[in-house]
């Protein structure tokens, strides 16, 4: 199986946990969130989709962290967009620092 595959098997199975883990109670989640997100981001997001993956990243997590700390979500959406947040922040740290050092090069 190459990096592409498993990389996206880990976003097809992130997105599942974060999706179920406020209806099932999963052992570890934002453990396990933040390991696939980082596979994610090392396998999955290639140079050429960098720019888009980080500026619907950052859509992402300001729309997650302004709904919840408004507390205009219900407590189930929270949850979800919690385990979104966790799956995509480690992923965005990895491609971020893939570009920077990308950049540096020059």
């Amino acid at each position: 199986m190459n990096n592409l595959k498993i990389g996206h098997w880990a976003f097809i199975i992130g997105l599942i946990v974060a999706v179920i883990s406020p209806f099932v109670n999963v052992p570890y989640v934002s453990t396990l969130l933040f390991i696939l997100g980082l596979v994610v981001g090392f396998l999955n997001i290639q140079e050429r989709e960098s720019d888009s993956f980080l500026v619907a990243t950052i859509a992402l997590l300001l729309t997650g962290v302004g709904g919840l700390q408004l507390g205009a979500l219900t407590a189930t959406v929270a949850a979800i967009l919690e385990g979104l947040i966790a799956l995509v922040s480690p992923a965005a740290l990895v491609v971020g620092i893939k570009q920077v050092l990308t950049v540096g090069r020059g």
